[in-house]
């Protein structure tokens, strides 16, 4: 499952992402941003992966309210790492590749353990994915340049 293969792997897929991270042209963000948008998003992914398990969450038209509180609470964290990074005169470039390092980070080292991950759960990390990064764009670009 792939929750509890991100579970046991977690200090690893963070690594791989603060090297990723390092690779990138400057200016870089700090450790408590690499902290805080990654390891909270990673860890809302477990939960809702966990949370998929328990109910039809693969069902599209599945929309309780569980759900929905969930959602708001990945684009909180999001929000919040897009204004963190802004405030340091990262680009939303920058915030972008945030989420899209954990997702090849998971990818890789899922290959590279030879990991079954169910298409579903794919999905779901894709599904969360997508919605973690439109609610950072959109908090990035709501602030002005200079703020």
């Amino acid at each position: 499952m792939l929750n509890e293969f991100l579970s046991a792997n977690r200090a690893q897929l963070i690594k791989r992402c603060q090297a990723k991270v390092a690779r990138r042209p400057a200016p870089y963000p700090t450790w408590d941003e690499m902290k805080f948008g990654i390891p909270l998003f990673l860890d809302q992914l477990i939960e809702m992966l966990h949370l998929d398990q328990q109910s039809s969450a693969f069902d599209m038209a599945d929309d309780s309210a569980s759900k929905k509180e969930f959602s708001e609470r990945v684009s909180s964290g999001a929000k919040r790492h897009a204004l963190e990074l802004h405030k340091r005169g990262l680009t939303v470039d920058q915030v972008v590749r945030d989420y899209g390092d954990l997702c090849r980070a998971v990818t890789e080292l899922a290959c590279e353990r030879n990991a079954d991950i169910d298409a579903g759960e794919f999905h779901t990390l894709n599904r969360l994915l997508d919605n973690a990064i439109a609610a950072a764009v959109t908090e990035y670009c709501s602030r002005p340049a200079n703020a």
